[in-house]
């Protein structure tokens, strides 16, 4: 039996004029469309009251994690495997072979930072409310420690510009991150090799955990999210949190076929441009959530399953 196609780009929908929500079936893959919501205006609510406190994150440092690099977790310069073929890897899509040679590519990839949660609504609302930013109705109506969803690429990426400039002016921001930032290091959006890097470390491993998919270390196959960090996944590469699940992110790399490079990567938007996005979300199944599964989405796309993380790494 032929392999699935793997989980559809998500579409803002503005090529149909219409809202049709396309589930995977045996053996065959579909596009899912989505109608992007309007955005409405904030206004300029610099200066407002500051958030009120989280556990864990700093209401003095627009809600980042309360820890020594303000949640950005190194991640070493270094080689790991790319990509998979159903026989190293049952749940493996077809697009995520590396070659019609190669079923996985080697790459080596610099020392990176990667954000160990995911971006919360607390923190997205810090930057609506330091810049008068434009967001979608929904973006911040949820609870404050729960990934931000209902946010764009373009959204994601105004975010990490955001932050770049708020670490880099600020005194406080701790010395290991302003100097990274002083020789030209920028926050963004991972690519999508720096995300499958994380997410399944230097062994190949299917699951950031593991081999096997399991409910005790992620959020899938459920009804909503739930905070960042919920689930302790100590067998994770690095110790970020909700690699799997809760919402997929999107990266900063376009979606195409493998072997991967950087150089076919570009942060300039295309009206045509799809984006990768990573990971799962709490509504998918377990192959979803594998770390080599690979969705794609419309850059204006704005969905309750779709949020982000960000990087920090050098030009």
């Amino acid at each position: 039996m032929s392999n699935p196609s793997p989980p559809a780009p998500a579409s803002s929908g503005s090529h149909l004029g219409l809202t049709l929500l396309a589930l995977l079936v045996t053996g065959v893959g579909a596009w899912m469309f989505t109608q992007t919501p309007a955005p409405i205006r904030n206004g300029n609510l610099a200066g407002s009251a500051p958030p009120p406190a989280l556990t864990g994150f700093r209401s003095d440092a627009w809600m980042l994690p309360n820890e020594p690099e303000l949640g950005f977790v190194e991640i070493p310069a270094g080689p790991f495997l790319m990509g998979g073929i159903p026989t190293t890897d049952p749940g493996a899509f077809e697009n995520e072979r590396w070659s019609a040679t190669l079923p996985r590519g080697t790459l080596t990839l610099p020392a990176y930072y990667l954000s160990r949660y995911e971006v919360t609504t607390a923190q997205y609302a810090a930057f609506v409310a330091d810049t008068g930013y434009e967001a979608a109705a929904d973006t911040l109506a949820g609870p404050g420690d729960h990934p931000v969803t209902h946010v764009s690429w373009p959204d994601a990426l105004a975010y990490a510009d955001w932050l770049t400039v708020k670490l880099a002016a600020d005194p406080n921001t701790p010395e290991v991150l302003r100097q990274r930032l002083e020789a030209g290091w920028r926050v963004s959006l991972p690519t999508e090799a720096q995300w499958e890097k994380a997410a399944r470390g230097s062994d190949g491993r299917v699951y950031p955990w593991g081999a096997d998919a399991d409910r005790t270390r992620a959020n899938f196959q459920g009804q909503t999210t739930v905070p960042v960090g919920s689930y302790r996944c100590d067998d994770c590469p690095y110790g970020l949190a909700d690699m799997s699940g809760n919402v997929w992110e999107w990266t900063r790399s376009p979606y195409q076929p493998y072997p991967f490079t950087v150089d076919d990567d570009s942060d300039s938007l295309r009206d045509d441009a799809l984006w990768v996005m990573r990971g799962g979300s709490f509504t998918d199944p377990e192959r979803n959530i594998r770390t080599g599964t690979r969705g794609g989405g419309d850059p204006g796309a704005r969905r309750p399953f779709m949020g982000f993380r960000v990087a920090l790494s050098g030009p």
